[in-house]
């Protein structure tokens, strides 16, 4: 018996239908895909973070170019000696400290009650130690976030910074050289008080050669972006204080 292809029914039928079909195929790739997935989310952390350790594969003075995926687990391997997961007073050794969710970390630190985990990662790169925190916060669009290279005295070796939607050629350039070199050498400490730095206008300072001032220079056009950037290391970093002060005393 023919079908009538000019009823509702038919219609409504050969749509559900689809609908399971095409939601099962893709059901079925997005699970089959998950393991590249995840890999490729580890490979990107261990290349920003590497990247902040000044460890990349730059050639030119404007250049960003990470170590490529199929060295960068050696490589992380290689720089970074542990992984380190702070919470309060306790700090535990964790190889899969890279996983925290800062974003899903800040909202449970809303429960008074509970204790936040602070992940870190301490590297050693040309005879000196060196401890990468990461961050999170809010751009003119979207998140921002990034990670933050110090040593001992807080004092800055290196930064990655990048975005989910901020304005090309405006706040999007906080993940261009020009912009992130120019933190090297700036100090989150003022004596042992938490200063933080700022992504000030009026900073006059481009080639950023006054590193005590606790400033770097703001982008053009970019003030709501660079004030996240300026709110986003004030926030993470000072959580981070107490720890460097242990290691110093």
């Amino acid at each position: 018996m023919a079908i009538n292809t000019d009823k509702n029914s038919y219609t409504v039928i050969f749509a559900v239908i689809m609908v399971v079909v095409v939601g099962s195929l893709l059901a079925g790739f997005a699970s089959g895909l998950k393991p590249m997935i995840k890999a490729n989310e580890k490979f990107e952390k261990q290349q920003n973070i590497l990247y902040a350790m000044n460890v990349n594969d730059n050639e030119g003075d404007s250049d960003v170019a990470f170590i490529p995926t199929d060295r960068v687990e050696e490589e992380f391997n290689k720089y970074i000696t542990k992984q380190l997961v702070i919470q309060g007073d306790d700090v535990k050794e964790n190889d899969e400290a890279y996983l925290i969710d800062l974003k899903k970390e800040e909202t449970k630190a809303k429960d008074p009650d509970y204790q936040r985990k602070l992940p870190l990662f301490v590297g050693e790169k040309d005879g000196k130690e060196v401890y990468v925190i990461p961050v999170r916060g809010k751009g003119l669009w979207d998140a921002i976030w990034g990670f933050v290279a110090v040593d001992k005295s807080m004092t800055v070796q290196g930064v990655y910074f990048d975005h989910k939607g901020e304005t090309p050629g405006l706040g999007a350039e906080i993940k261009q050289r020009y912009f992130m070199d120019d933190f090297t050498g700036e100090k989150f400490l003022n004596g042992n008080a938490f200063e933080g730095i700022e992504v000030a206008k009026g900073n006059n300072d481009p080639l950023n050669k006054d590193t005590t001032d606790n400033q770097v220079d703001a982008l053009a056009g970019a003030t709501i972006t660079g004030d996240g950037v300026s709110a986003m290391l004030r926030k993470d970093i000072k959580l981070y204080v107490p720890y460097f002060k242990s290691l110093n005393q």
